[in-house]
């Protein structure tokens, strides 16, 4: 990504609002980050650009927040941003990552970052933006190298591998090894933990005609305590399970699947009807507010346009409806945190 600065602007952004990552398209470096205050119910978009006087880079992924810090990852342009949560400027960059998908802090000085296309998961001090090392994961090469999500239960850190795999990884946070492993089906992506300590992953099953193979795509729950799997619940042929959430008090679930879907943690079966109708639209990316229980569905249209937010009580009413970047497809809340 080559970086051309320009112009910039002047930020200061109220607390408790939503980031919303719109990952753009792939190899054309139009990646934009949007900002939406739930109380006045006002959208800034192209935050990044316009604070910095560049460009966010090519695929924006994930973000997350720690200690008054925004990180947000940039896939296709191997680098994780540190920006002021306020101004939205730039604090610091790591760089010289393969194709970074998520971080996850295990203290201010150390972090874990998840890898495309890599069979290592990379270990970064933020404090000095620098990669310090590596955890190499077993049966993995650098073709279907894939680490995603992560959640953490005590000292141990758990990893989805999506990609071609078909494990959740359990780590040992002390020691940076690999101690574990537990299959739960083919490509496991979204990986929540509940308030009963229980995991729950969705594997999309790959696809027909894939290399790798295919399978009907499950919820899965795991019991964090003992690594073991305890429930598999089965979709239907035709589904694309994705993007699975929680509230904030750990107890529901949210996912994607042409509608959006929610369901108890101790449901017996899936739900028989949707939580949220189909529109005729492209849902892509999902989040559930943590103070008001509200649900934002992101609409990424046709991948070419500027997608929409559609924002619903927790009843499922329509409440607002706001334009942000191309493809949005994560989210991240601003709960105002200081260091």
């Amino acid at each position: 990504m080559k970086w051309d600065y320009g112009p910039t602007e002047e930020f200061a952004a109220p607390d408790g609002g939503l980031f919303i990552l719109n990952e753009g398209n792939f190899q054309y470096g139009n990646a934009s980050l949007s900002y939406y205050h739930p109380a006045t119910r006002q959208a800034e978009n192209e935050l990044f650009r316009r604070a910095n006087g560049f460009k966010l880079g090519d695929v924006a992924q994930s973000m997350t927040i720690r200690s008054g810090v925004g990180w947000v990852v940039v896939n296709n342009s191997h680098v994780i941003f540190a920006i002021d949560l306020r101004t939205f400027r730039e604090t610091g960059r790591i760089t010289d990552l393969t194709s970074p998908r998520y971080i996850h802090f295990l203290s201010d000085e150390k972090a874990y970052v998840t890898q495309l296309w890599d069979n290592r998961i990379f270990i970064v001090n933020p404090k000095r933006y620098e990669i310090t090392g590596c955890i190499e994961c077993p049966r993995m090469t650098m073709e279907n190298g894939s680490t995603e999500q992560m959640v953490q239960h005590g000292k141990y850190l758990f990893v989805s591998c999506w990609s071609y795999q078909n494990r959740i990884l359990k780590i040992d946070t002390e020691t940076d090894t690999v101690v574990d492993e537990l299959v739960v089906g083919a490509q496991p992506a979204s990986l929540v933990m509940d308030k009963y300590d229980k995991m729950w992953t969705v594997t999309d099953g790959g696809y027909e005609g894939s290399p790798y193979g295919y399978e009907t795509p499950s919820l899965c729950r795991i019991d964090a305590e003992t690594f073991t799997l305890e429930r598999v619940f089965r979709f239907g042929p035709d589904s694309q399970p994705s993007e699975l959430q929680l509230n904030a008090a750990g107890d529901r679930l949210y996912w994607l699947d042409s509608d959006v879907w929610q369901m108890e943690v101790t449901a017996a079966q899936l739900p028989a009807e949707p939580f949220l109708g189909f529109r005729g639209t492209k849902y892509y990316g999902l989040t559930v507010d943590p103070s008001s229980g509200d649900v934002y569905v992101a609409d990424a249209i046709d991948y070419q346009q500027p997608g929409i937010v559609y924002r619903c009580s927790a009843e499922g009413e329509p409440l607002d409806e706001f334009r942000v970047g191309i493809t949005p497809g994560a989210f991240c809340w601003n709960n105002g945190a200081r260091p």
